[in-house]
């Protein structure tokens, strides 16, 4: 089961990934005005990959997962251990305030008065929520890396 939910979960980054990217990228092209704007579409389907994403993390962090079942054993030598804390707490920090930043600015992007307030708020907040993925993701490469596509 653990490797099933790992896989999906690897494989669902890319579509979350690119999904924020639209967004940022459709705020800068501005391209926010209607209620079906290019935004407000790639808006729709970063929410879905996000929420799933954060569904599938959170089975992995308290259920599957045999890093962080080892992490919440003993929570204080897993900060002093760098993988264990990367797993236990910064790539869980960085995605959930990835999530909200773009819960957020979805939210207040579809409440403002003008399309350049709807622009800046989507600028802003999925440009961080981009960030952060970016940042919380374990690329190839890293300490804690994942290859870019896991069969």
């Amino acid at each position: 089961m653990y490797g099933a939910v790992l896989l999906l979960h690897s494989w669902i980054r890319w579509i979350a990934l690119v999904s924020v990217v639209g967004v940022a990228l459709a705020a800068l092209r501005n391209q926010v005005t209607g209620d079906r704007s290019v935004a407000d579409r790639w808006g729709l389907v970063a929410m879905m990959a996000l929420d799933f994403q954060m569904l599938l993390g959170v089975l992995l962090y308290f259920a599957l997962s045999p890093f962080t079942t080892e992490a919440l054993k003993d929570f204080g030598a897993a900060m002093k251990n760098p993988p264990l804390r990367f797993w236990a707490v910064e790539h869980v920090t960085a995605m959930f305030a990835a999530v909200i930043l773009a819960h957020v600015g979805r939210a207040l992007a579809r409440k403002a008065a003008s399309p350049s307030a709807k622009r800046s708020r989507l600028l802003i907040c999925f440009g961080l929520a981009t960030v952060l993925i970016l940042v919380g993701t374990p690329w190839p490469g890293m300490a804690n890396g994942r290859p870019f596509f896991r069969l």
